[in-house]
């Protein structure tokens, strides 16, 4: 996990910044408030759902990657693990649970800048590529394949994974981290992944979902799920049910389901809470996010950031929030875990 601090940050603001057109960034910033906020019919959200989720991460992936690292997710953790350590785990669980083997040709689905694909490749020696829609978060994952060494062995595809760019049964595993969530039709997207995995092999996936405390009648719950909804692109966090509903339907056969948030020793939103200085926490807690909010600021008046950054990140702030109270009343999960197989 690279080193990613407040200097990393501006140039990966003004990088990501190139690749959004000026013109077009506050406009962006008001129609993706609306689109969160004001949602519209499934079909007009469904059209508008691609190009939102693009812009919208590279408006967003070089503060992610200053707040989180290259694995940006969270993680169930022990008492004296760090955050770093706790996430290598909870990607080596996948890893574990697929069974994966050298020499495999594994998926990445929604792989970010590919934090997960090095650690899962370096760890189980399977080939990974990642696919995302998003054109600084290949250049991003590219360059840091290489710095790896994994640039032979691994690599990312530009796709919408509701509609990916591979033949029928390419793969022998296919996995995705707190990503696919962000679908707009969840059996869509495991038909989707369904077809390009091989017969008898298994998908692997931690969700965002609603647990069974939430209310959807109650107006704190409802108000907490759409400020971290507006904070990460994320169409509706769905309950637990809907996605095992949606797997089976796709095809699957689903083989363990479990909220590995629940027998979390440490709460998996305490890195977004603490105050104290570590390597990684610091930069997720309110005094570190403090520190990328002046930097978005001073580039956003300089014009070496687009116009409508700074509102951008007003979401992620409320959305860091949402996530420390949806996980103090138990409500939200970001690691609700299937594994599923596609039968022979």
């Amino acid at each position: 996990m690279s080193k990613f601090n407040i200097l990393n940050l501006a140039s990966g603001i003004i990088i990501s910044g190139d690749k959004i057109d000026k013109s077009d960034s506050i406009s962006f910033a008001d129609r993706y408030e609306k689109y969160q906020v004001f949602r519209g019919t499934e079909e007009e959200r469904r059209a508008e759902s691609v190009e939102m989720t693009n812009k919208f991460y590279s408006f967003m992936t070089p503060f992610y990657e200053y707040s989180f690292g290259e694995s940006i997710h969270f993680a169930h953790r022990y008492k004296g693990e760090t955050f770093r350590e706790s996430i290598k785990r909870h990607e080596h669980f996948i890893a574990l649970r697929l069974g994966l083997k050298p020499g495999q040709k594994v998926l990445d689905v929604g792989c970010g800048v590919g934090g997960p694909l090095r650690e899962i490749a370096q760890f189980s020696q399977a080939s990974v590529t990642g696919i995302t829609n998003n054109e600084y978060q290949i250049t991003r994952g590219e360059e840091l394949n290489r710095v790896a060494g994994l640039d032979k062995t691994c690599n990312f595809v530009k796709g919408n994974f509701m509609d990916m760019p591979f033949p029928d049964n390419s793969f022998d595993a296919i996995y995705a981290i707190e990503a696919t969530s962000h679908a707009p039709d969840a059996y869509g997207c495991y038909k989707e992944i369904f077809r390009v995995l091989k017969p008898g092999r298994c998908f692997a996936v931690y969700e965002w979902c609603t647990t069974d405390a939430f209310d959807p009648n109650n107006v704190e719950h409802q108000q907490i799920k759409a400020n971290i909804e507006i904070g990460i692109c994320m169409p509706d966090i769905r309950p637990a049910t809907t996605c095992l509903e949606a797997l089976e339907q796709a095809g699957f056969e689903v083989i363990f389901e479990k909220d590995v948030a629940k027998d979390s020793p440490v709460p998996w939103y305490s890195c977004m809470e603490k105050s104290y200085f570590s390597e990684i926490e610091f930069r997720g807690t309110p005094f570190g996010r403090f520190m990328a909010r002046f930097v978005v600021r001073t580039f956003e008046c300089l014009g070496l950031a687009p116009k409508g950054s700074s509102k951008i990140l007003r979401f992620f702030e409320e959305a860091s929030k949402g996530f420390v109270e949806g996980g103090r009343k138990e409500i939200i999960t970001p690691m609700y875990f299937f594994l599923a197989r596609k039968p022979e």
